[in-house]
Parts: C-alpha cells; sequence; structure tokens
C-alpha cells in the first residue's frame, strides 16, 4: 500500500546528476516568489549544504564547487526565465556544512536550505586592507584600501590615456620610467579592486588590459596552490587574505589585512 506519510528526504536523489536538479529546482521555487521585475531589492542568493560526510562529494560535484561561477550562471538562467531581473552585480553564496540560519527556508527533498539577501536585510559592512609589491615596482610601497572609498584602478603610470582616448587614474601604479622589468608586463587598464558589501569582501576584476589576448590576471591563494585567471571584466574574484595577484608576466601584487612589518 502506498504510504502517503511517507517523508520527501526519504526518496532524495543520490547521484550528482539528481542532486544539481533539485537544487536547481528549489532555487527555482524560491525564486518565483520574487517573478515580474521584483529582483531589483535582491542583493545576493545564499544555499546552504548541510549533508552527511559520505554524500559532501556529491554535493560538491552538484554545485560545482572548483567552479563557482558555472553554478551562478545556471540560476541567472533561472532568474531570466522567470523576469526575476537580478541586479548586474548579485552575489551567489554556497555554504557547505554550516548549520542553517534560521532565516533560510529549507528544502523538502535535500539537505539544502536557501536564503534570499534583499535590501531590508542588507548590512553595511566595513573593513581594510593592504596591497604590497612583491614583483615589480609601485609609486608607493603599499597601498591601504577600505571598504568605504572608491574602486582602486591598477595599471601602468598613475595617469594613463585608454583605447577609447580617455584618461583614467591608477591609484595603484607602476611607473612605466621604473628599471624594474615587471612593469612593462602590466597594461595600462589593468584590473581594478572594489568593495563588494553583499559579499563583504574586496573583490579584484580584470579591466580591458588585463583579458586574453592582452596581458593577463592570475591569482594564486595562500591557503591552496590553484590558479584562478580572470578572463571576464564581469566576473571578480573574491580576495582573501595573503592572496597573491600576478599581473602580465611577473609584477605581483600581494593583499593582506595586515600591513607590512619592517623586520
Amino acid at each position: 500500500m502506498f504510504n502517503l506519510f511517507k517523508s520527501d528526504k526519504e526518496n532524495k536523489p543520490a547521484d550528482v546528476k539528481g542532486v544539481r536538479y533539485e537544487l536547481l529546482q528549489f532555487v527555482k521555487q524560491e525564486l518565483q516568489k520574487a517573478e515580474g521585475g521584483e529582483g531589483g531589492n535582491i542583493r545576493g542568493l545564499n544555499l546552504y549544504i548541510s549533508c552527511p560526510v559520505s554524500q559532501c562529494a556529491i554535493y560538491e560535484a552538484a554545485v560545482y564547487a572548483d567552479e563557482p561561477d558555472v553554478f551562478k550562471d545556471e540560476v541567472q538562467r533561472i532568474a531570466d526565465d522567470y523576469a526575476v531581473a537580478l541586479p548586474e552585480n548579485w552575489i551567489m553564496e554556497v555554504i557547505l556544512n554550516q548549520e542553517f540560519p534560521p532565516e533560510a527556508v529549507k528544502s523538502n527533498k535535500l539537505d539544502a536550505a536557501f536564503f534570499i539577501k534583499t535590501s531590508k536585510n542588507f548590512i553595511k559592512l566595513s573593513a581594510s586592507a593592504y596591497i604590497r609589491a612583491l614583483s615589480g615596482e609601485t609609486e608607493k610601497l603599499e597601498y591601504n584600501i577600505t571598504s568605504g572609498g572608491d574602486k582602486i584602478n591598477i595599471g601602468r603610470d598613475k595617469k594613463a590615456q585608454a583605447d577609447d582616448g580617455f584618461f583614467r587614474t591608477n591609484q595603484i601604479a607602476f611607473p612605466s620610467e621604473s628599471s624594474n622589468g615587471s612593469n612593462k608586463f602590466v597594461s595600462r587598464q589593468h584590473a581594478h579592486i572594489e568593495w563588494n558589501n553583499d559579499a563583504g569582501k574586496f573583490m579584484i576584476f580584470a579591466d580591458e588590459g588585463g583579458i586574453p589576448p592582452r596581458n593577463k590576471i592570475k591569482i594564486r591563494s595562500e591557503k591552496s596552490e590553484d590558479v584562478i585567471k580572470l578572463s571576464s571584466t564581469h566576473i571578480g574574484h573574491q580576495l582573501q587574505e595573503g592572496d597573491q595577484i600576478i599581473l602580465g608576466e611577473s609584477a605581483v601584487l600581494e593583499f593582506s589585512y595586515q600591513p607590512a612589518t619592517n623586520e
């Protein structure tokens, strides 16, 4: 006899494809509540996953843990299908193995919960950090950046003329007259750093001179040997303590929340 009281979680998927499908269906269900262009107030989407250790690998693969922008793109397509109109700088965060916050909506089928961050639950955060050159020569030995400031342009020379003919100011500048060979591999408009309050992080974005086929940007984390390459001006990277930012061939900047120590 069919059990009308059988829990949905007893029928939860056990493979990567099935988990990914159900996760996206869950997200779609919640986003539909903002259907009709109401997504402008959405600051970010948080997907929480708290699963048994034996299923962690399945869930991580389902959300493309190694390539988080892939899962974000799939969510973006769902939002577009339902005319949710998410703002351009919205953040998708997947939080693994953390207790579900009380405000999150729990899934009936998966070990997951979902929370939509809007202007109403938005809290202004503050932070400061330091940027210093490990390779190449910058105008200053160290730069202090704050969450309340404007975006910080990075490039060759303080005043640099872009391809459109206009000049821009590089707050972190590698002088072209320097004898340091690494400076010549830095583009005039290479990258910029800005604060993202939704994520509570400083983020680095490639500018036109920092994406292929021009000079490139690579980031290596202090905690991982993985190298992240920025190949788009629209998708940034959340900077973490100790991140090394490689500009072009050999100019290297270090990001830290701690000032340099004089040894």
